[in-house]
Order: C-alpha cells, then sequence, then structure tokens
C-alpha cells in the first residue's frame, strides 16, 4: 500500500463507517470502532444485530446513516463485503479501507474498475498508530 493513499485515508476530517462493528470487546469491529471514535474521528457503526455500541447509535446500513462516510472500514468477511462495496459504489462513496480477513481479488478489481480508492492488507489501528 502506498503511505500517500493511507495518509489520505487517515486525515482527520474524513468521517469513517466501520461496518461490522461489534458489541464484544474482543472483536476487531468493536477494537476498530473504539480506536477510531477515540482517536477522534467521526464514526459511525454498522451492525444490523446492534442498537448501540459504545454509546453510539448503530446502523443496519450506509443508506441509514445521518451523513454520507467520507470512508467505508469492512471488518466482515468477504461474502458480505461484496454486498457492502456494491452499496458504496451505488451510494458514490468513493474510498474503502478492508481490514485483512475482509478482502478478495475480486472485491479489489471491482474497486479499480468502478474508481473507488481501496486499502486492503493492513489494519487501520496499526496504521494510525504508525502515523
Amino acid at each position: 500500500m502506498e503511505d500517500a493513499i493511507i495518509q489520505e485515508f487517515l486525515n482527520k476530517n474524513n468521517i469513517f463507517a466501520v461496518v461490522g462493528a461489534s458489541r464484544d470487546p474482543k472483536k476487531y469491529g468493536h477494537q476498530i470502532f473504539k480506536d477510531l471514535k477515540e482517536a477522534g474521528y467521526r464514526v459511525y457503526p454498522l451492525n444490523p444485530q446492534a442498537e448501540r455500541i459504545l454509546g453510539e447509535d448503530c446502523y443496519r446500513s450506509l443508506r441509514e446513516l445521518p451523513q454520507k462516510p467520507d470512508i467505508v472500514d469492512v471488518v466482515v468477511p468477504p461474502k458480505v463485503t461484496e454486498k457492502i462495496v456494491r452499496e458504496c459504489n451505488s451510494l458514490g462513496i468513493k474510498k474503502i479501507w478492508l481490514q485483512p480477513g475482509s478482502e478478495s481479488k475480486e472485491i479489489i478489481e471491482f474497486c479499480q474498475k468502478n474508481n473507488i480508492q481501496v486499502v486492503h492488507s493492513v489494519c487501520v489501528m496499526i496504521e494510525r498508530k504508525k502515523a
């Protein structure tokens, strides 16, 4: 991954949505949401099974969000990620961070073909702490 793209994604003015945010503190979806929130980002949790996470309203889909995020951080299996990436494309969201384990070759190719900037194979928490 190019450092310049990662730095652009990590700009503090970006609004994040974490797809796969979890109420379980042991899960990466919880840890990523908490890390971004504590770092001062505006971040929305998405999980159709939860009403609130860490005191924030949880959303079932990207369409429900009160504002369009700049970055969608995906922490779900590739099968679900495919649907999320297509939804991002239809909503005009052009920056996606695929957490390790959420990506596939097909998803990355879809992003490239649809002019969606994609960060993959690296964790947002680790990259944020390095920055």
